[in-house]
């Protein structure tokens, strides 16, 4: 499943109050620690993240410690006592048997040592796969039969919503939108690959003028340099989102369109000029790249608080109301 998809599914989880232990695999740096912690926190309920690989078993189980003649166990401090949240396991499959059969205790029990779960935590983990090079350990089987099994895939659209409420940079996004295959790709010759993480990362290093080697690789580095010669090409954005766009044409080639659609979305500072963009488009660009900018739109200000009033102002104009219907409509033609 895409990790959009995942969240759905979480999301649904914790409503229904489905208390069952969960396993969430997929391949490192697509976001599963993230959006377990993201779910928590939208639910407002306590997240508490238990790396099991960096814990030697008496780190979970606790101390003995002698009472009247016999020893109690006493538990760590870092699990939880009360409420309702999260207790993640991240991790699982790299922790050694030892650990893991320390952990099943927990999974299948909901107890360890003297120590007992209370009832309104949720025990999930996540782990890596065998083909992600990880060093990882085989689970054995009564553990994973206890468990719910979700896979997730990386997926541009899930990390598109991830990463225009983060303030990526419009040159990064603008570059996946037209190389989505290298959002994730390992690559067994470089120590830094291209995964969501570490685009993240990249957009960071870019925005202070730094290489993003570092960060994704120096192969991927070098596309992304090759890519940036489009900005060169680009239609005065800034012109045309000040409504003096008249008199300037939608580009030809695909990668300068991406730039193109991407820049107006993100350099947009009001609904105003963002409607303005959207004016622009309509009468000059082919349906799906104005609808495009819509679902970029509409993400963007999910972000920024402006729904509301894009809403308003989609509302007070039939004319744009019925053209994005009619937008709509075509791409789900042309779909089909």
């Amino acid at each position: 499943m895409t990790p959009l998809a995942l969240i759905s599914f979480l999301e649904q989880i914790v409503r229904d109050r489905l208390m069952f232990s969960t396993m969430i695999w997929g391949p490192p740096g697509i976001g599963k620690s993230s959006i377990v912690a993201q779910i928590a926190a939208q639910r407002a309920i306590g997240f508490v993240d238990v790396r099991l690989s960096q814990l030697a078993p008496t780190d979970l189980r606790g101390l003995p410690v002698p009472e009247n003649g016999i020893s109690r166990w006493y538990p760590p401090e870092f699990l939880p006592r009360e409420g309702a949240g999260i207790l993640f396991l991240d991790e699982l499959n790299l922790a050694p048997p030892t650990m893991q059969g320390m952990a099943q205790q927990l999974i299948l029990d909901r107890r360890v040592g003297s120590y007992v779960v209370p009832d309104g935590w949720f025990i999930w983990a996540a782990g890596n796969r065998k083909e992600d090079l990880g060093a990882i350990f085989d689970m054995p089987a009564p553990l994973a039969n206890r468990f719910l099994h979700l896979s997730v895939e990386p997926d541009f659209e899930s990390f598109k919503e991830f990463a225009l409420s983060h303030a990526i940079h419009e040159q990064i996004l603008a570059f996946l939108a037209y190389r989505p295959e290298l959002l994730h790709h390992l690559d067994r010759r470089e120590p830094a690959w291209p995964s969501p993480r570490s685009w993240m990362m990249a957009s960071a290093l870019h925005t202070v003028g730094l290489p993003i080697a570092p960060a994704v690789g120096v192969t991927v580095m070098g596309e992304f340099m090759a890519y940036q010669s489009v900005y060169a090409l680009l239609p005065d954005l800034e012109q045309i989102l000040e409504g003096q766009g008249a008199d300037i044409d939608f580009p030809d080639e695909p990668s300068t369109r991406y730039a193109t659609v991407t820049g107006l979305v993100l350099r947009a500072e009001s609904v105003e000029q963002a409607l303005r963009g959207y004016h622009w488009l309509s009468t000059r660009a082919p349906a799906e790249w104005t609808l495009l900018f819509i679902n970029d739109l509409l993400r963007v200000a999910k972000a920024r608080n402006q729904q509301g009033e894009l809403a308003m102002r989609i509302a007070r104009e039939p004319e744009l109301r019925a053209r994005l219907e009619e937008l709509t409509a075509l791409h789900i033609e042309a779909a089909s």
